[in-house]
């Protein structure tokens, strides 16, 4: 039997799962690692931190799934899209610890470009606007601020996660990155798939840091010199977490849309070969590439999704582990006129100020942990209803469907909040560790394993259907008053 080891390397954690030629999951296995706050709005992971994770998971999943390294045919990697690195190519050292995507120090020289009139040319060429988020900013910040860095230039080299780990798995021998991740850094021309010099003129880039782009499907490189793993295991599948979800999820045509629930949460819908343009405060990004054949999507993101549950237990204590989250909102038959408004790093899509921050009103003497609770998941949902609404603007078409995926889809409540206050369909699949999954199913096809998307689509499986049972009426109401406390953080 064929196995594939998909390895997801998230922002609180990497996971590490095993599927067979059928697609059932043969082992799961996650570890937590360290996140770091030196200063208000700043996120940073050590990539020492995140390589010893990946390595600490991947003996235990082959432990569990009852096989051994000969027994992997591919390996898929997805990964935190735009957290950024940067390392001596002769001593694969970082120069300093990765820049995570939820990171806001680069909003004043997102200012500084868009008073200078460079938003629409970077939007044109790369379907991103100018926030902190993306990784761009972020290289030019290390290079800014880093004189190691600086110093060594010609040694430097940059990575997403994903690359970082390539070069890793790879010995040092493979300096590349996919389409979908590339399309993250503000550096990307999303026609030609091409790194642009101007845009990295404007950032002060130098291309010759930049990794080899990349189809998502196919060989990128082989193991070597690792003791977890035998050498010479091909890497075949790589994308971004997000994208990666998209495909786990077996959304492969032109309309189809999911949603994950995770750290953040991040609406994808396929455009199929079309470039859509949002002008409704959404993004346009690469899925995948398989072939020559190229796959767009819209993409709206939420910065704070199951981060807000984690905040709950670990900053406010109201609930000793995040499953605890349901019982205690379920306890309470509405949110009682609390709202939790949850831009604890600022808004994404559609605002998009990074200087916004979270709100919770509404509170009265009779509001309890309870209502907090429900009101946490209620706001969970409501953003995806203007990431939703904002998609549907742009493609001027409803969407009856929407998958969901990510570890807080688990929550019943919390999905059937969101099928009534989206008035659509929420499904979710079997296997809800879909961002592992389209990783495992990438490099399936990268290796063969698998000859087609029928055959992906197979081994996808459906689990339950939340259907709504809110009116209109109901709908627009709730929306409104959410609408209203998200106005109390726009403190720019």
């Amino acid at each position: 039997m064929s196995h594939v080891l998909a390895i997801d390397q998230g922002t609180t954690g990497s996971t590490v799962i095993i599927l067979d030629f059928n697609g059932e999951v043969k082992a799961k296995v996650n570890q937590e690692y360290k996140q770091i706050y030196p200063k208000p709005g700043w996120v940073e992971h050590d990539p020492e931190d995140i390589w010893t994770s990946v390595l600490d998971v991947i003996p235990k999943a082959l432990k569990l799934a009852q096989i051994s390294g000969n027994d992997i045919k591919a390996i898929g990697i997805t990964n935190q899209r735009e957290t950024t690195m940067l390392w001596n190519r002769a001593t694969g050292r970082a120069f300093h610890n990765a820049i995570v995507w939820q990171d806001r120090r680069t909003s004043s020289f997102c200012e500084k470009l868009k008073r200078k009139g460079l938003e629409k040319k970077f939007k044109e060429k790369t379907g991103l606007v100018l926030d902190p988020y993306f990784s761009g900013t972020k290289i030019n910040w290390i290079l800014q601020n880093v004189p190691e860095a600086k110093k060594n230039i010609k040694e430097c080299a940059f990575g997403t996660v994903d690359t970082f780990l390539l070069w890793r798995l790879t010995g040092g021998t493979v300096h590349a990155t996919d389409v979908s991740n590339a399309s993250r850094t503000l550096l990307m021309d999303l026609k030609t798939l091409k790194w642009d010099s101007g845009l990295c003129k404007i950032l002060s880039v130098p291309e010759e840091i930049l990794p080899e782009i990349k189809p998502s499907i196919g060989l990128f490189g082989h193991t070597k010199n690792l003791e977890v793993l035998p050498n010479g295991i091909p890497i075949t599948g790589v994308a971004g977490d997000q994208q990666s979800a998209l495909f786990g999820q077996a959304c492969f045509e032109m309309g189809e849309a999911k949603c994950t629930f995770g750290t953040g949460s991040f609406l994808l819908l396929n455009t199929g070969s079309k470039i859509v343009r949002s002008k409704s405060g959404c993004l346009t990004t690469v899925a995948w590439q398989w072939k020559n054949k190229i796959t767009y999507a819209v993409e709206g993101s939420a910065f704070i999704c199951g981060a807000a549950v984690q905040w709950l237990r670990d900053g406010l204590r109201i609930i000793s582990k995040s499953a605890d989250v349901e019982p205690l909102a379920a306890s309470v038959p509405d949110c009682g006129g609390v709202q939790f408004v949850l831009a604890l790093t600022g808004l994404g899509a559609p605002y998009w100020d990074p200087d916004a921050r979270g709100v919770i009103c509404g509170l009265t003497r009779g509001s309890s942990k309870a209502h907090l609770a429900r009101a946490t998941l209620e706001g969970m949902a409501l953003q995806n209803v203007e990431l939703l609404n904002a998609m549907q603007k742009d493609l001027n078409k409803k969407i009856k469907t929407l998958k969901v995926d990510g570890g807080a889809s688990a929550n019943n409540l919390l999905m059937q909040i969101q099928a009534d206050y989206l008035g659509v369909k929420c499904i979710r699949p079997a296997v809800i560790e879909t961002t592992s999954a389209g990783a495992a199913f990438m490099a399936g096809l990268g290796a063969e394993i698998w000859k087609s998307l029928d055959d992906v689509k197979k081994v996808w499986r459906k689990d339950t259907d939340f259907v709504p049972k809110t009116s209109e009426k109901q709908r627009r109401d709730r929306l409104k008053l959410w609408q209203g406390a998200v106005k109390g953080t726009r403190i720019s």
